[in-house]
């Protein structure tokens, strides 16, 4: 008698880890297909990539199935701050918080890239503060948002360069902070991406930019991440999300008026400069993003996780973070299975 009830307890258990496989571990409905929430919550930031794009378009509610709530953070410290509280599931950030965030285990995944960050972010001086190189900045006052894409490139561009961050007066601002700080006479300098980057240039220029920094190997990039527990349960939500950007990365590249459009009415710009300002990114389709050169497939990783690694050792260098885990660890957030999903 007992052989036969362990024969039906194992059995039993096959059939829930069956069950649990099909529904993603998720609630079902009765037909067994896996439950969609009733609510996703996305964080974004005003960037000129797809994400802007495709909320401006509606391709989020008409592709997802459920209702979308906006968050609108100005930062990817900002981002990291929503997801510690979990009240994001999906949320975009630049490599540098993302960096900060896997090293502090806050419990999500890179599942996307929005964008490579070129000329998008920049170094821009006032025409009025006689800084016509890096090494002009010592002495200078210069805005930059703590934790994020730009701080990173402005400690490298500074480093490149051989100049002391003690003889530069780093200021923790965030973009429209930054270009209220200008417009005041406050600082010299900022670095800071679009919009706010094309305001400043306004009365600016620019002396580097995150375009030429990557090509001596400092590379940038504004990343989508999805919370585990989120992805987990909804899966089939997460591959559709992933549909949303490129459905949005299409229409940039078959028609890239209508999609500046739709840019210059999501980030209250002209048409013109929307246009300007994307081209200043590079988009990627989700086979490019698969490539060793990004996310790698799952059976082997690509060079983002190790452009990650390298970000928080940077930090710790710096000492903005305190520590940073090993490559597994960062090899483990970066997650291409669902840019996998969508293109079978």
């Amino acid at each position: 008698m007992r052989k036969k009830w362990k024969k039906l307890l194992v059995a039993g258990g096959l059939i829930l880890a069956v069950a649990l496989q099909l529904t993603g571990c998720g609630q079902s409905n009765q037909a067994g297909t896996p439950a969609k929430p009733e609510v996703v919550t996305i964080g974004f930031q005003d960037i000129p990539n797809d994400e802007i794009v495709a909320k401006v378009k509606g391709f989020y509610e008409s592709e997802l199935g459920v209702k979308v709530n906006f968050k609108k953070f100005d930062s990817g410290r900002d981002v990291n701050n929503a997801f510690a509280s979990n009240s994001i599931d999906i949320g975009l950030m630049g490599s540098t918080p993302a960096a900060v965030g896997i090293s502090q285990g806050l419990g999500y995944e890179v599942f996307w890239i929005h964008d490579v960050i070129g000329a998008a972010e920049s170094l821009a001086v006032k025409n009025t503060a006689n800084i016509n190189s890096v090494q002009d900045l010592k002495g200078k006052k210069v805005a930059v948002p703590f934790s994020s894409t730009a701080h990173y490139s402005l400690l490298n561009a500074l480093k490149v360069e051989g100049v002391n961050q003690a003889e530069v007066k780093i200021l923790d601002m965030q973009p429209p902070d930054i270009f209220a700080a200008w417009q005041r006479g406050d600082i010299d300098a900022a670095y800071v991406w679009n919009p706010v980057l094309g305001k400043l240039l306004a009365d600016g220029k620019v002396i580097t930019d995150s375009g030429k920094l990557a090509e001596k190997g400092i590379i940038t990039a504004d990343l989508g991440v999805v919370s585990k527990e989120f992805a987990r349960k909804y899966p089939e939500v997460v591959a559709q999300y992933i549909k949303v950007q490129q459905k949005a990365h299409d229409l940039y590249k078959n028609n890239p008026d209508e999609a500046a459009a739709a840019l210059a009415q999501g980030l209250n710009i002209d048409k013109a400069e929307a246009l300007k300002q994307t081209r200043e990114l590079i988009w990627l389709s989700g086979r490019e993003q698969v490539a060793d050169k990004y996310f790698g497939s799952s059976t082997n990783k690509g060079n983002l996780a190790k452009v990650l690694k390298a970000t928080a050792d940077f930090l710790v260098e710096q000492k903005a973070i305190e520590t940073a885990p090993d490559l597994e660890a960062f090899e483990k957030a970066v997650n291409p299975q669902y840019i996998e999903t969508t293109l079978k």
